[in-house]
């Protein structure tokens, strides 16, 4: 029959085995970059699996990808400072274009035919588009699909009225054979305050944060730095005037620092910062967006962020002393990660509420960044497993664990 799999777990007519990414991507490269790792993980445990990501970001195409690993662009979209979207280019109203991701999602899973799908945040999708491919893989080829959740989501009250708005409980219990939590039960758990029944609950697992690797192409710096990253940018602003305003006011701050503003800020708040930069004589050194972070982290003494959760784990990666500045709009999940990463004694956090974000205080956590604890000495045991987990528990799905002697 067409919908059954053979022996090696894959699906009926698939020449090798075969994982496909749903990232929606509407804002930020936080769903991108993760899926990415996760891909280059899963790819890496066998030679003979394929992954395809599905992304809405505008930047994927200035990502490197691994052999095995490939790309579809959606039709982006935007948001507007209201909350509505828009689509990013092609004049469509927000209809036309959830609905033209929709067709494209669905045929790009008939045509690639995935064993499993692993679906980022989102249990349907950008505005439910993801539902017609998700119908499609559990009545017609019997995939396993996996929803993918980051250590936070938002705080517990704000997650139920959205989940509930976009009926995503309803679709987590219908589709999804198991959730992976990239993070540690003992941390966090993302999914309080949620209605799920306990058959869900029993689907759980938790992973570990995901880690990262030193890249073999690239360089890295040789020099004394600390480096200042918004992530993707597009809400970073307020932090990055925090930090060229340090400088500013203290002549001898040290050490000198490397900023990647991101892709997402704006094009005239960046030219902005570029004039106070250039008064500083070199002292912070700016770019606007590095595909290989991991080399520019590698290096750095420290790191002052915003605490994202890719960011969150390349510090821990990298063993690197971190001040965190978390944002509290449009939703709480930095906050509420920096603090509670705070309580263990990985970070330390600027918070606004506590003893608020000045100058003076920016000043000083830089001083002390080169001399602040690393992560590693607050032990927090299965804290970075979760790749290891991913690529296991992949090839369970697949029908190859035992072939490849995966303990």
């Amino acid at each position: 029959m067409a919908d059954d799999k053979n022996v090696t777990g894959q699906a009926a007519g698939n020449s090798s085995p075969r994982v496909l990414f749903y990232s929606h991507d509407t804002f930020g490269l936080g769903h991108l970059r993760r899926s990415r790792t996760l891909a280059s993980a899963i790819t890496a445990a066998d030679q003979s699996i394929s992954a395809i990501i599905l992304t809405g970001s505008p930047v994927a195409g200035r990502f490197a990808f691994p052999d095995r690993v490939d790309h579809i662009r959606l039709p982006g979209v935007t948001k507007n400072p209201d909350g509505s979207y828009a689509s990013e280019t092609l004049g469509l109203d927000i209809d036309e274009t959830t609905e033209l991701r929709a067709g494209l999602i669905k045929s790009a899973a008939m045509h690639f035919n995935p064993d499993i799908l692993i679906v980022d945040k989102e249990p349907t999708g950008f505005r439910g588009e993801l539902i017609p491919a998700l119908d499609w893989l559990k009545n017609k080829r019997k995939a396993h699909i996996v929803l993918g959740l980051r250590d936070v989501l938002d705080e517990p009250e704000v997650l139920a009225a959205e989940w509930e708005r976009k009926g995503a409980i309803e679709a987590a219990e219908k589709y999804y054979d198991e959730a992976w939590v990239y993070g540690l039960r003992s941390i966090y758990d993302p999914t309080a305050g949620l209605d799920l029944s306990a058959a869900f609950r029993s689907r759980m697992k938790y992973t570990g944060y995901l880690r990262r690797e030193v890249l073999e192409e690239g360089e890295i710096p040789d020099e004394n730095y600390i480096l200042i990253t918004p992530g993707g940018g597009g809400d970073g602003a307020s932090m990055v005037d925090l930090v060229l305003s340090a400088y500013e006011r203290d002549p001898n701050l040290g050490p000198n620092a490397k900023l990647v503003y991101g892709p997402f800020l704006s094009g005239e708040q960046r030219a902005e910062f570029e004039t106070r930069v250039a008064a500083l004589d070199g002292r912070v050194q700016t770019t606007g967006f590095d595909s290989r972070m991991e080399n520019l982290i590698t290096g750095a003494q420290g790191i002052v962020s915003m605490g994202g959760y890719n960011t969150f784990c390349e510090m821990l990666s990298f063993d690197k002393p971190a001040v965190i500045v978390p944002r509290t709009k449009p939703r709480l999940e930095q906050y509420i990660r920096a603090h509670r990463a705070e309580e263990l004694g990985l970070v330390r956090v600027l918070d606004e509420f506590r003893e608020g974000l000045t100058v003076e205080a920016m000043i000083e956590a830089i001083r002390a960044l080169p001399h602040q604890k690393k992560p590693s000495t607050a032990f927090v045991p299965g804290l970075l497993d979760g790749l290891d987990f991913v690529s296991h528990r992949s090839l369970e799905m697949l029908g190859l664990k035992d072939a490849q002697g995966v303990a």
